[in-house]
């Protein structure tokens, strides 16, 4: 007899809760096996094809093409076993980001409704009827049983969001290593309980509309990439008391060497890369700069690396995919490690972990034509270089009038990080390379 089990949209990481289906890959009916590919989801930060865990005949979807999701609401159920489809129902062993497919369940199991649908990042299905039966009365919950021992729970800020909301810890199960309880698991539990209440409560009477709707006005939701980009740009101008200073630059000696770079045969090198390098090596002379502020703790973590995030523009709104290990890197590394990049944030491919856990970004917005920005920094980082157009203006160079190469440089810093004196000793090094490329080798 086959077992209908329910697949529920797993955890993808990153901190994300939700995430928008874009296209399904099945019909009901469908026979599907395991690990194939059933829908297709795009997040805050990328497209990304969610595998179904189990082999079976598809029995239901749950959600429209262009809805949202929250983790953990059921994407599909599947009707597994030699009566379904004559496959195993037995789990995958692949990884999504965030979420694990090894284990299938043995025997029905009972979800609480206050806890996450993931468990140590296993997606953990539950059985459903294989026919619709008549509603039954639901059964009264059981009180909530305290647990003696220390409540599960290392960050200050869950407690905080828990205790903010009237939440009591003891009666979650974390999800967490060894029943750890973690953010994900106090702001399942509050869905859970809002949509409990929506349901129990009478829907309210539409409310009057404040003001009138303007001829010709259209509105766009701020959701998936635009939407994560307004709460990131906000959550930044709130929390990081920034300041931005700005230098003109002799770009000359630098595009003469870039093109004597590239005359001589082998991969071409980017201008991009090459502003690259002369960050990290200012990064090394000035490494304020190279950090994040922890509000909770109160203190300024310096990182010993340099994970390069870089703006780009794309269809689906501006991201920043990150450069790992930047320091590390020649120009001709970074020359393919841009690329590479740029082209997966055109096509929607970027994964989470390519657009996150940047320490310092760089922004050329010259390529819009511009000469100058404030940019808003990246948060939770503590600067971000901006590099203007280089184009040709009068110039004095060495004493004479001349016709030069010229950008406008700027950096946009955290004012708790450092102080202006360091902020200018950075942009005047990055100044002073772009002008007499000879600098930066002087200094590797």
């Amino acid at each position: 007899m086959a077992q209908v089990l329910e697949f529920k949209l797993p955890d993808l990481g990153e901190g994300l809760t939700e995430a928008e289906i874009v296209r399904w890959l099945v019909n009901v009916g469908d026979v599907v096996a395991v690990d194939q590919p059933v829908v297709e989801v795009e997040t805050a930060k990328a497209m990304v094809d969610v595998p179904c865990p189990y082999a079976g005949v598809v029995t239901a979807r749950f959600g429209e093409e262009g809805s949202e999701l929250p983790v953990g609401a059921p994407l599909i159920t599947v009707a597994v076993g030699a009566d379904a489809s004559g496959g195993s129902s037995e789990g995958s062993g692949n990884v999504l980001v965030g979420y694990g497919t090894s284990e299938a369940p043995a025997r029905r199991r009972r979800v609480r409704q206050a806890q996450p649908a993931a468990r140590n990042g296993r997606a953990e299905p539950r059985e459903v009827p294989e026919a619709p039966a008549a509603p039954e009365t639901p059964a009264a919950p059981e009180p909530a049983r305290p647990s003696d021992g220390p409540v599960p729970v290392i960050s200050p800020l869950v407690r905080r969001l828990a205790r903010e909301n009237g939440l009591d810890l003891r009666e979650l199960t974390g999800s967490g290593p060894d029943g750890l309880i973690l953010r994900a698991d106090v702001e399942y539990a509050l869905r859970a309980a809002a949509a409990q209440h929506r349901t129990a409560a009478p829907a309210p009477a539409p409310a009057p509309v404040a003001r009138p709707v303007v001829g010709g006005e259209t509105r766009t939701p701020l959701k998936g990439v635009r939407g994560a980009v307004a709460d990131k740009l906000s959550r930044s101008r709130s929390e990081i008391p920034d300041a931005t200073c700005w230098v003109d630059a002799d770009a000359t000696e630098l595009m003469r060497a870039r093109t004597a770079m590239n005359a001589a045969g082998g991969p071409k090198i980017s201008l991009l890369a090459l502003l690259a390098r002369i960050c990290t090596a200012a990064l090394a002379r000035f490494p304020e700069l190279n950090s994040t502020v922890d509000q909770e703790a109160r203190e300024v973590v310096r990182f010993d690396h340099v994970h390069l995030g870089f703006a780009a523009q794309t269809e689906r709104g501006l991201v920043v995919p990150v450069v790992r290990d930047a320091h590390a890197r020649d120009a001709e590394s970074l020359t393919a490690e841009f690329a590479r990049l740029t082209e997966s944030a055109r096509t929607g491919t970027l994964t989470p972990a390519e657009l996150t856990g940047g320490t310092f970004t760089l922004n050329n917005y010259g390529v819009f034509g511009v000469d100058g920005s404030t940019p808003i920094i990246n948060h939770p980082e503590a600067a971000m270089l901006g590099v203007g157009r280089i184009i040709p203006k009068p110039w004095v160079h060495e004493g004479e009038l001349a016709v030069r190469q010229v950008v406008q440089l700027s950096l946009t810093f955290d004012h708790r990080v450092c102080d202006g004196g360091t902020a200018g000793g950075f942009l005047r090094y990055v100044a002073d390379c772009v002008e007499q490329p000879a600098v930066l080798l002087r200094t590797l």
